[in-house]
């Protein structure tokens, strides 16, 4: 089997994609593996809270650290 040509050259720019690229390619991002994937989870909180939160530009990665140092 033929080693295929870097998508990315020495240079860190893109090469040109041909059609056995094209033929192999697929649509969108490759899924994360399992241990990686964040879980999706349905809180009740205070009115007050969420008002505080959606000031936030990245809510989860907030939740998640606050979580993380209180749980410990």
């Amino acid at each position: 089997m033929k080693k295929r040509e870097p998508l990315i050259g020495k240079d860190g720019e893109v090469r040109e994609l041909d059609d056995a690229f094209f033929a192999t390619a697929k649509r969108g991002r490759p899924a994360m593996p399992a241990a990686e994937r964040k879980v999706r989870m349905n809180l009740m909180i205070e009115p007050e809270i969420a008002s505080q939160l959606d000031k936030l530009d990245n809510k989860s990665a907030f939740v998640n650290e606050v979580l993380r140092k209180a749980l410990g």
